[in-house]
C-alpha cells in the first residue's frame, strides 16, 4: 500500500526523517514507536503531503502523495487538534464530515450510533463546541470521524496519550475488531508500549528520523522494546 524510497525531510542541517526503504502492506497493524523527537509526527505529516520532503518519495497504492490526491479518497488521519472544526459541535462536525463522503444525516446517526460506548455518553447531544471538550474528548471525535470516512489507511498519532484509562482498552479493542474485520491498514505511533505492541502486526522503532528495528508485533516485541528504552535510560 504504502512505498518509500529515499526519503529525506531536514531542518536546520539536521535530519528529522531520513528512511532509505520502507513497505507497508494492506491490512497491516503498524505500530511507530520512539521517543520524543524521533520523527514520527513528521513521518506522517510527509505520508499525509502536510509538509514536503527534501527529497525522496512516498508512494500510495502506486501514486506519489505530492503528485495525485487520489490517495486522499482512502485515506484518514487524525494528529491533533488542528484536524477537526472546533467552532462546530461534535454532530455538525460529524455531519459535515459525513456530507463531504457523500453521506446523509440519517447515514451518519446509523454510524455513530455503532459507537455510542466509546464516546461514554461524553460527547453527543452535549450542546457543546468541539472546542471546550477535553482532549482525550476531541481525540474521540477526531478518530470517530476518520472512521466514518471508511478509509483503507488510518493513521493515529499517540491516540492513547490524552484518552482515560477506560477508553485506551476500549480503542484497543476497536483497532483489533477494524483489523480483524476489514483490509484497512492502520498506523499508530504511540509511547505506550504495552497497548502498540498489543495491537501491532509489526512495529517500526524510530530513532533520530531513522527506522533503526522493524520487528513481528505481540509480546516478543514489547520485551525488545522494553529492553531498547531501559539502555536508552542508562
Amino acid at each position: 500500500m504504502i512505498s518509500i524510497k529515499n526519503l529525506k525531510k531536514t531542518y536546520k542541517g539536521i535530519d528529522a526523517v531520513d528512511i532509505a526503504a520502507l513497505e507497508i502492506y494492506a491490512g497491516e497493524v503498524i505500530g511507530l514507536v520512539g521517543n520524543n523527537g524521533a520523527g514520527k509526527t513528521t513521518f506522517f505529516r510527509l505520508l499525509l503531503d502536510l509538509i514536503r520532503a527534501n527529497s525522496g518519495e512516498i508512494l500510495s497504492k502506486g501514486h506519489l502523495v505530492t503528485v495525485t490526491e487520489e490517495w486522499k479518497s482512502y485515506t484518514a488521519a487524525y494528529i491533533d487538534e488542528g484536524f477537526l472544526i472546533d467552532y462546530l459541535t461534535p454532530e455538525e462536525y460529524f455531519y459535515f464530515v459525513g456530507k463531504l463522503n457523500q453521506l446523509s444525516k440519517a447515514d451518519v446517526d446509523d454510524f455513530l450510533q455503532s459507537y455510542q460506548v466509546f464516546f461514554d455518553d461524553a460527547i453527543l447531544k452535549k450542546g457543546k463546541y468541539i472546542r471546550d471538550f477535553s482532549k482525550g474528548n476531541q481525540f474521540k471525535i477526531g478518530i470517530i470521524a476518520a472512521l466514518l470516512t471508511k478509509p483503507e489507511l488510518l493513521i493515529l498519532d499517540e491516540p492513547f496519550a490524552n484518552l482515560d484509562p477506560t477508553t485506551q482498552l476500549r480503542l484497543v479493542a476497536m483497532i483489533k475488531q477494524l483489523a480483524a474485520d476489514h483490509r484497512m491498514c492502520i498506523i499508530v505511533s504511540s509511547h505506550d508500549i504495552n497497548h502498540v505492541s498489543e495491537v501491532s502486526s509489526r512495529i517500526l522503532l524510530m530513532e533520530k528520523g531513522k527506522i533503526i528495528k522493524d520487528i513481528a508485533g505481540g509480546e516478543a516485541a514489547y520485551d525488545e522494546m522494553v529492553d531498547y528504552f531501559k539502555v536508552k535510560e542508562l
